[in-house]
């Protein structure tokens, strides 16, 4: 199995910026799918943004522009760079992984992202 531990989360003022880090471990396999989903209270869990095995990165509607999706070469770490931010980006922030040779998804545990004034 793949453990994600996503570090970054907290609180910020409209406008604001974070960056969250995720950290892979376990059994890698290459190629994969590394990306960051979002569960905002009392809504079902959503796409931000995700780098396929051919390494093509996606975003939600609702971030481009806005954030950033990148990848560290030398470990195996994906970052989501979110700038002016806004109250409706209030969620926990999944970090995401799927091998391309897997069926199974793994998924870090969260951290919390408020956008408040």
């Amino acid at each position: 199995q793949v453990q994600l531990v996503e570090t970054g989360g907290g609180l910020v003022q409209p406008g604001g910026s974070l960056r969250l880090s995720c950290v892979a471990s376990g059994r890698l396999r290459n190629p994969n799918s590394m990306g960051w989903y979002r569960q905002a209270p009392g809504k079902q869990r959503e796409l931000v943004a995700i780098e396929s095995i051919h390494g093509n990165i996606n975003y939600a509607d609702s971030v481009k522009g806005r954030f950033i999706l990148s990848r560290d070469g030398t470990v195996s770490t994906v970052y989501l760079q979110m700038n002016s931010l806004k109250p409706e980006d209030t969620a926990v922030y999944y970090c995401y992984y799927k091998g391309a040779f897997s069926a199974q998804n793994s998924w870090g545990a969260g951290t919390l992202v408020t956008v408040s004034s």
